[in-house]
C-alpha cells in the first residue's frame, strides 16, 4: 500500500500546484501505513497512450487512503502544472521511479477534497508523446533517452481550495501508485479560454535588428517571428509559444519547441506560429520580456492558441506533447 503524503514539493514555480515524493507520515494517514517499494521503470508507452476506465478501480465511495492500499509499490509525481482555478482544468505530470527513469504504463487519477474524503475518479490520464522525428530534433533536446511523454488529464475542481490526488499506473496484475496535491485559486490574471489576449507586440528579425540569436535561443533557430503578434491577431489562427530553449528552468522547453517546430510543418500554411524568448537579451539576470509580463506569466513554457476571431481557445501549461498541440490547434482553425 502507498502512503498519501501531501506536504509538496512542487515542480512548477508556481504556488498552486504541488505535487509530492515523499514517503513520510502526515495528517490524515494511518501512523500504520508503511511506505511502498519503488517501483522499477515501465516502458509501456503504446499502451500508456490509450488507457482505458475499466483498466482501474471504481472508487464506490472509498476514499484516496482506501485506494491507496490497493496499490503494490510506488512511483514519484511530478506536476507539470500548476495554475488552476474553478473548473475543469488540464492536470499534467510525469511519474518516475527512484532510479529517475521515467514510467509509461496505463495511468489514471483520482481526486478528493482530502485524503479520508469520498475520491471521484477513475480519470484517465493519456500519455502524450512529445518525440519528435529526428529532422526537428533541436540541440536541447536529448531525444529518445530523454523524456518521451507527458500525462495530462482534465479534472474537475468546482471550488476553490486545495484537492489531494492520487495516480494509480495498471502494468501487468498491479497497480503503482503516487499522491500528491493541487491547490486551486479562486482566480488568476493569466488570460484563459474564452478571453481575449493582450495584443502584445512580439519580437520579430527588424526588431531585433537581424540578430537572430536575440529572437530564440534554440539551436538551430527555428522560424516563428515572420511577424508580429499584434498584426495578425483576429485575422488569423495563431499559436503562440511562450519558451526559451537553452535556458528553460524546467527543462521541457526544448522538446515542447520542438514539438511546435514539427507541427509548424503541418499547419503552418493555416495557422501563424509566434515563438516568444522568456529573458530580456535573453538573459535571466536582466528579468522577464515584458510580453510575458502581459500575460502575467512567471514560469515556461506556455502555448496559447488563438481563433481567428482573436479568442483564446486552448491554452497549455507546462510539457506538452504533439496530441495535446494538434488538439489546440485544430481548435483554432474551428
Amino acid at each position: 500500500m502507498i502512503c498519501l503524503a501531501l506536504a509538496g514539493c512542487g515542480s512548477s514555480s508556481s504556488s498552486s500546484s504541488r505535487s509530492t515524493a515523499s514517503s513520510s507520515t502526515k495528517a490524515g494517514q494511518s501512523s500504520s501505513t508503511a511506505a511502498a517499494t519503488p517501483a522499477p521503470a515501465v516502458a509501456q508507452l503504446a499502451a500508456a497512450e490509450s488507457p482505458g476506465v475499466a483498466q482501474f478501480p471504481a472508487a464506490n465511495g472509498r476514499s484516496l487512503e482506501q485506494l491507496g492500499k490497493l496499490v503494490k509499490s510506488s512511483v514519484q509525481l511530478g506536476a507539470a502544472t500548476g495554475t488552476f482555478t474553478p473548473g475543469t482544468r488540464r492536470f499534467a505530470f510525469a511519474l518516475t521511479a527512484r532510479s529517475g527513469q521515467y514510467v509509461y504504463a496505463p495511468t489514471a487519477i483520482y481526486l478528493a477534497r482530502t485524503p479520508t474524503a469520498p475520491a471521484k475518479g477513475p480519470f484517465v490520464a493519456p500519455a502524450d508523446p512529445m518525440g519528435v522525428q529526428p529532422q526537428y530534433r533541436s540541440k536541447q533536446n536529448s531525444g529518445p533517452g530523454g523524456i518521451q511523454a507527458i500525462y495530462s488529464v482534465d479534472l474537475p475542481v468546482a471550488h476553490a481550495g486545495t484537492y489531494a490526488i492520487l495516480s494509480l499506473t495498471r502494468t501487468g496484475g498491479s497497480l503503482i501508485g503516487a499522491p500528491g496535491e493541487i491547490a486551486v485559486a479562486a482566480s488568476s490574471p493569466i488570460p484563459d479560454i474564452g478571453q481575449r489576449p493582450p495584443a502584445i507586440a512580439t519580437d520579430t528579425a527588424a526588431t531585433v535588428h537581424g540578430d537572430i540569436a536575440l529572437l530564440t535561443t534554440r539551436l538551430p533557430p527555428e522560424h516563428m517571428a515572420s511577424v508580429s503578434f499584434n498584426q495578425v491577431l483576429g485575422k488569423r489562427p495563431i499559436a503562440l509559444l511562450f519558451s526559451t530553449p537553452q535556458l528553460c528552468v524546467s527543462r521541457v522547453c526544448g522538446p515542447v519547441t520542438d514539438v511546435a517546430v514539427q507541427l509548424q510543418h503541418r499547419f503552418g500554411n493555416r495557422i501563424t506560429f509566434i515563438h516568444e524568448e522568456v529573458y530580456v537579451d535573453n538573459q535571466p539576470s536582466r528579468g522577464l520580456r515584458p510580453q510575458l509580463k502581459a500575460f502575467h506569466l512567471q514560469t515556461e513554457p506556455w502555448l496559447f492558441a488563438i481563433n481567428r476571431r482573436g479568442i483564446i481557445v486552448a491554452r497549455l501549461e507546462g510539457a506538452f506533447g504533439t496530441t495535446g498541440l494538434t488538439q489546440a490547434l485544430e481548435a483554432a482553425l474551428r
